[in-house]
């Protein structure tokens, strides 16, 4: 069966010509210049002899005597075919009816059976109308896009970090590597305290300005910390590599888990932990510096030479 995808992007496109062209709320085929009707609430028509690309009706309902080329679409109404629908028809509240002489080409998606008088012609196939799947479709396309969106901005967050900050990229990575345990209590203090500490400043007028910047730059600072625990698995599956095939390697590993359903959520939780923490460790070196031993102590005497 072929998709109804299409339909929708035919509403979403009609409605939003509708808009920019100042339409009338009801629309008929009075000519062959007519390429889409688009009805918000009244009566979607096309006249016997006239050709659409395609018709989409919120309210009321919708009578094909002419030719659409394309797909129907009635959100709450009716649809009577007495011409030739040659795409999907789709009623998301209301009948189909395939009048004598009428003919769907495509599928029909509806609440109900669509009904074929005689001598009225069904090509396609039925579809029963489920909200529930769609809504599930839409959450997964969500869910997708989203997942996309940190992808691509991890990707060019981590790639930024690696080429302006190399340095800081070792010295995150050597602290994960020696203060394993420091590096998780100060990731799990981070990850927790920063939105408390945010909230906090901004029960007073003084804190507010402070507040509300981190909070606005807790996904900033949550997605550098996820950069950075990229860096360190890619560094602990290949040590020998760059810096940025090292984070590139582990960028790909996380961005595959993140896919897997409440494991993905986990690996985001720990990979957070580890880059806050190792953040802060790798901070805390740099402010105390480099340890310094005593300086040598030249002997007071030499014993002559012979």
């Amino acid at each position: 069966m072929r998709s109804v995808i299409p339909t929708v992007l035919v509403l979403v496109l009609a409605v939003l010509a509708l808009a920019l062209d100042g339409s009338a709320a009801g629309a008929q085929a009075e000519d062959d210049d007519v390429d889409n009707i688009v009805v918000i609430t009244g009566r979607a028509e096309v006249r016997e002899g006239d050709t659409v690309d395609s018709v989409v009706i919120l309210d009321g309902p919708a009578v094909v005597e002419g030719t659409v080329t394309e797909s129907l679409l009635a959100v709450n109404g009716d649809v009577v075919v007495r011409g030739t629908v040659e795409e999907e028809v789709v009623a998301v509240n209301g009948r189909v009816t395939i009048a004598d002489g009428g003919r769907v080409e495509g599928d029909v998606v509806s609440r109900r059976r669509p009904t074929v008088d005689a001598g009225g012609q069904f090509d396609g196939s039925w579809e029963r109308w489920n909200p529930r799947a769609w809504r599930g479709a839409a959450s997964v396309a969500g869910w997708l896009a989203l997942w996309l969106a940190v992808t691509v901005s991890t990707l060019v967050l981590g790639l930024v970090i690696v080429l302006l900050a190399p340095r800081a990229v070792d010295a995150v990575d050597e602290a994960s590597h020696r203060s394993l345990g420091p590096v998780i209590l100060w990731g799990v203090a981070l990850l927790v305290g920063l939105p408390i500490v945010a909230v906090i400043a901004m029960a007073t007028l003084v804190g507010l300005p402070l507040g509300l910047g981190l909070l606005l730059a807790l996904g900033l600072i949550y997605g550098i910390a996820y950069v950075a625990a990229a860096c360190i698995l890619g560094r602990r599956v290949m040590r020998s590599a760059s810096r940025i095939v090292a984070f590139l390697v582990g960028w790909g590993i996380l961005r595959v888990l993140a896919l897997v359903p409440f494991l993905g959520g986990l690996v985001w939780l720990a990979a957070t932990v580890v880059g806050l923490g190792a953040i802060a460790v790798a901070i805390g070196r740099a402010r105390r510096g480099p340890a310094v031993g005593p300086e040598p102590v030249e002997p007071a005497w030499r014993p002559a030479g012979p």
